[in-house]
């Protein structure tokens, strides 16, 4: 599943360069030297109107793949109807939206690498 970040590319510039600047800079430890930078661009991006939206009109199908990761922890695949469910809403309202620019939907790395690998099996 790949995340369309074009909000961000488009809006949080400034954030994506201090942090890409930040992580080409401590190779062996930007995972903990950049993390206030990350969130600096989760932030920025979460102030996107469209992304305020699809957190409003989606909180339902969200909130049920989260119960779902909950209960599933050890086989995530098994929350790939869920994680299509919010998809499909997040493009309805990205649709629906004029001048829509994204779909901002971005889950943690080990989660897309298990859903993915399990999407295979």
């Amino acid at each position: 599943m790949e995340a369309a970040l074009e909000v961000t590319a488009r809006y949080c510039r400034s954030e994506l360069e201090q942090y890409g600047r930040c992580v080409a800079a401590s190779p062996a430890s930007w995972q903990r030297d950049c993390h206030s930078l990350r969130l600096g661009i989760s932030r920025c991006a979460s102030a996107h109107p469209i992304v305020r939206r699809i957190r409003s009109d989606c909180a339902e199908p969200f909130a049920a793949f989260e119960r779902c990761l909950q209960e599933n922890e050890a086989a995530v695949g098994k929350c790939s109807e869920h994680v299509a469910a919010f998809l499909r809403c997040a493009e309805q309202v990205k649709s629906a939206s004029p001048n829509s620019v994204c779909t901002f939907v971005s889950f943690p790395p080990l989660i897309n690498s298990d859903l993915a690998s399990s999407q295979k099996t």
